[in-house]
C-alpha cells in the first residue's frame, strides 16, 4: 500500500505498552534506529536466509537490500514498480509486481520469471501482498489501489480478494472473497494458518489451511487492519499502520514500537539470528533489537 496520507500525533520515539514478563519481546528503555530517510515510500520488507533485508521503494522503481553487515544498496532498478515481497524456499525472491498487476520470481542473479499476469483472462487488481507457504505455493492479496502509473481507473475485477498459487500451476484459486480491502498477509511456519488484515474494515483474520490451499473456518482474531505483517518464534504478530503494534496469539496487544513517520508498510525479522525487527516507514527504514527471533 502507498501513498497513505494519515497523520497521526508524533509521539516520543520508543516502545510502550508492555504486559508481563512471561509476553515481553523487547526491551521498553530500546529506541528503533534510524537506517536511512532517502525514500518516497518503503514497502515489501523480506529477509532471506542469511538474514539480509531486501525491501521496494515503489515510487521510485527500486529493490533495495540492506544486508547483515548493516550495508545498503540498491539490487534491482526498473523492478515492475513492485510492493510486496517474499523469499520461498529456493532463495527466489517473490514480488507483487504492481505496475502491470502481475506476480514475478526474481532469482538471485535477476533473472525475472512472470508467474501470473490475470485471473480468468481479467486485470488483476495489483497484488499487494505475499505469502509462501512450505509447499511452495503463493498466497497473495489483491487490493484495489488507484496508481497514477496506471492507464487504467477502474478495476478488471468484481471485487478485492485473497489468491492461492499452487506450485507449478499458471491459475490462481480465488481463495477469500469476503473481505473489503484485504492487505498484510502472513501464514504460520507449519502452514496450518493464515492471518489476513481486511484493511478497510479494520479487522484481521485467521484462516484453516487445507490440504489443496483453500482456506476454511474464518475467524476474527484482532479488531485492527494492517498493511504488512510478520510473526516471530512465541506466535505472535505484528501489525504495521501507525508504528508497530505487536498481539500475541490470542489476540491481546502485549506491545507497541512508535516509530516518528507518518505511516508504517511493512516489517520482518532480519540480521544473522533473525532478532532485529526492520521496519519500512514511508521515507525511512528503521530497526530494532528483539527479545525474540522471527520465523520467516
Amino acid at each position: 500500500m502507498k501513498y497513505i496520507l494519515f497523520v497521526f500525533l508524533m509521539l516520543p520515539l520508543g516502545v510502550f505498552a508492555q504486559t508481563n514478563p512471561d509476553e515481553n519481546v523487547v526491551d521498553t528503555t530500546l529506541k528503533a534506529t534510524l537506517i536511512s530517510h532517502q525514500f518516497s515510500f518503503t514497502e515489501g520488507a523480506s529477509v532471506d536466509k542469511k538474514g539480509n533485508v531486501f525491501f521496494t521503494d515503489q515510487p521510485n522503481d527500486k529493490i533495495w537490500e540492506y544486508d547483515v553487515n548493516g550495508r545498503l544498496s540498491v539490487f534491482m532498478d526498473k523492478a515492475g514498480r513492485s510492493n510486496g515481497t517474499y523469499f520461498d524456499k529456493k532463495g527466489d525472491l517473490v514480488a507483487c509486481a504492481d505496475e502491470k498487476d502481475e506476480l514475478w520470481i526474481i532469482s538471485p542473479d535477476k533473472k525475472i520469471t512472470k508467474l501470473l499476469t490475470n485471473y480468468q483472462g481479467h486485470r488483476l487488481n495489483g497484488p499487494n501482498d505475499v505469502w509462501v507457504d512450505n509447499k511452495g505455493g503463493i498466497y497473495f492479496t489483491d487490493p484495489y489501489y488507484q496508481r497514477p502509473y496506471w492507464d487504467r481507473t477502474t478495476s478488471d475485477m468484481k471485487g478485492q480478494y485473497v489468491f492461492y498459487l499452487p506450485k507449478g500451476k499458471t491459475e490462481p484459486i480465488l481463495v477469500a472473497d469476503d473481505l473489503q480491502q484485504p492487505n498484510g498477509i502472513v501464514g504460520t511456519p507449519d502452514s496450518k494458518y493464515l492471518y489476513v488484515a481486511d484493511i478497510k474494515a479494520n479487522k484481521t483474520y485467521k484462516y484453516a489451511i487445507g490440504k489443496d490451499g483453500r482456506l476454511s473456518d474464518k475467524q476474527l482474531v484482532i479488531k485492527q487492519g494492517s498493511d504488512g505483517m510478520t510473526l516471530d518464534e512465541r506466535g505472535n504478530i505484528y501489525f504495521t499502520g501507525n508504528g508497530v503494534t505487536v498481539y500475541n496469539p490470542g489476540g491481546k496487544k502485549i506491545a507497541r514500537i512508535v516509530i516518528p513517520e507518518k505511516w508504517t508498510a511493512n516489517l520482518c525479522f532480519a540480521g544473522k539470528n533473525k532478532d532485529e525487527l526492520f521496519i519500512t516507514a514511508s521515507e525511512g527504514i528503521y530497526t530494532i533489537k528483539m527479545k525474540v527471533r522471527g520465523v520467516e
